[in-house]
């Protein structure tokens, strides 16, 4: 589909073309690279923009740090916090004490279904609060410090 054969509404089509993917593979998590799609259409990132931005108007996506966006799916709920609040909330909550060995960064990715690399930078902000203590890279990560509801909001 070019933008020339149909310069307006071309982001509804695009809109809706990713919306049948959704639909179509329930394993689908994120949207497609907004590069990818303006390839795959002929148009500009303009036109891809907008074309999410319907999706989130629809409660099909949201956009997520990174310049991503994400699939939502119908009932889910969507923690909005950062991720190191909610892994200092995991550390509230299921009774980790101060030296016990805290979940390891694999653990925590299949968890919160996100990369090494955010999570890496939530337990960086966690030991830099002094919650989480480390030995030093592949080391053990153990509780420091156990926050309580009031040190969290």
């Amino acid at each position: 589909m070019s933008q020339q054969a149909s310069p307006r509404g071309t982001f509804l089509q695009i809109a809706e073309v990713v919306k049948s993917q959704i639909q179509a593979d329930p394993q689908m998590t994120q949207l497609p690279a907004a590069g990818d799609l303006m390839r795959e259409h002929g148009v500009s990132r303009g036109v891809v923009l907008r074309a999410f931005k319907e999706l989130q108007a629809n409660g099909v996506a949201e956009p997520v740090r990174g310049g991503r966006w994400r699939v939502v799916r119908e009932g889910e709920h969507v923690d909005p916090r950062p991720l190191d609040e909610r892994i200092a909330e995991i550390i509230a909550t299921e009774g980790f004490e101060v030296g016990a060995k805290f979940l390891s960064a694999s653990d925590l990715m299949s968890r919160f279904k996100v990369s090494r690399p955010t999570v890496t930078k939530a337990l960086d902000k966690l030991e830099a609060a002094g919650v989480l203590a480390s030995e030093g890279q592949g080391k053990v990560r153990t509780v420091r410090a156990v926050p309580n509801r009031e040190e969290r909001s």
